[in-house]
């Protein structure tokens, strides 16, 4: 696990950017804004979290949309481009299933992603609340989860993705106007050999079976894509693979707090050595919890409310550890923007703007 935590840019946080983040890990998961915006920086020295909002509205060099597994992932312009063919032919069928559980026909649902397309094309940036208003207009049914479902739909379809930052959200904007010419289509060989170059870079050492889990293509298509670029790397002695020439001797990540939906929870088709006994912090609805790292083991999980850290231990650590882990808080709120005032006469030990509690 050391050697994957040194690839997810845990143990170093050597990148200066939220690019340089995304060149390493490729994609990661950002159905939830804020868990994205703290897979940054945790793996950077980035003490402000304007600088994903600036990469995808400024700088037009990330953008969220719905990629491997079918869930949104905020990965580089330039890798979008390749990265959508690859992984999202296989989501069709699951998602026109599900607008038709919606109550929406296809006739019902090109009529939809016209609007869409045509409202983000014509006016700009468009949120989600805008959409959804001028799709009701139109008599295009967004009740329940059809909404999500349509805009997913266009984004599949290469049509919109969301880039930048308005009233406070991601809004969805026109693939065209807004990235520019897309660059020549790759080969899908060379596209799986691709993936599995920078699969390996933000995960290795890992299998097969991690990078199609991770990615969302099937088990033949990662060997084939580990084949293709065997001349680039080693087998271990496990079986597993990793790129040729990594070291072999890492330190283990300072103590760490990582926001919800982690890319580190994501890597691999096993978590187990990161999470050991404490399988409640991803739970049966699958939801990843924000949790705290020591010595590369998750020992706790935390939230933020009313401008605290409640930091709950699930089991004993050090006391240098756990004032790593209070320092490190405020690193998060600094980040994030958010004050801490110290509150008194509280249950709960509050150290700084961090509350913490232990189940141990």
């Amino acid at each position: 696990m050391r050697s994957r935590l040194d690839a997810q840019l845990l143990a170093t946080a050597s990148a200066f950017s939220t690019e340089g983040v995304l060149e390493r890990l490729l994609a990661v998961q950002a159905q939830d804004p804020r868990g994205a915006r703290l897979a940054i920086r945790a793996r950077s020295n980035l003490t402000d979290a304007a600088d994903v909002d600036d990469a995808m509205t400024t700088r037009r060099s990330a953008l969220v949309t719905w990629l491997n597994r079918g869930t949104l992932h905020l990965v580089r312009t330039e890798d979008y481009w390749w990265l959508h063919p690859l992984t999202t032919p296989q989501l069709w069928r699951a998602n026109e299933r599900r607008l038709h559980q919606e109550g929406l026909e296809p006739s019902d649902v090109d009529r939809g992603i016209d609007i869409v397309c045509e409202a983000v094309s014509t006016r700009g940036p468009q949120t989600r609340a805008e959409l959804k208003r001028l799709l009701d207009a139109a008599g295009t049914r967004t009740e329940r989860q059809a909404l999500v479902h349509l805009l997913c739909a266009a984004s599949l379809r290469g049509r919109i993705v969301r880039g930048p930052l308005r009233a406070g959200q991601w809004a969805f904007v026109d693939v065209a106007s807004w990235l520019g010419p897309a660059p020549p289509p790759l080969e899908p060989a060379e596209g799986l050999a691709r993936l599995a170059r920078r699969y390996l870079a933000g995960h290795g050492p890992a299998g097969a079976g991690d990078m199609a889990k991770w990615a969302g293509v099937t088990l033949g298509q990662a060997r084939s894509g580990l084949a293709s670029i065997a001349d680039h790397v080693a087998v271990r002695h496990d079986g597993l693979v990793d790129l040729a020439g990594r070291g072999a001797h890492v330190r283990l990540p300072d103590p760490v707090l990582l926001g919800p939906f982690d890319p580190v929870l994501h890597g691999w088709a096993d978590r187990g050595p990161l999470i050991g006994s404490h399988q409640g912090v991803v739970t049966n609805n699958g939801i990843f919890r924000a949790t705290a790292l020591v010595e590369g083991r998750v020992v706790g999980i935390w939230g933020l409310a009313d401008g605290q850290i409640r930091l709950n231990l699930l089991e004993r650590v050090g006391a240098a550890s756990r004032h790593a882990l209070e320092r490190d808080g405020q690193a998060v709120l600094t980040y994030l923007g958010v004050n801490g005032p110290r509150r008194r006469g509280s249950s709960r030990e509050r150290v700084g703007g961090i509350g913490v509690g232990t189940d141990s």
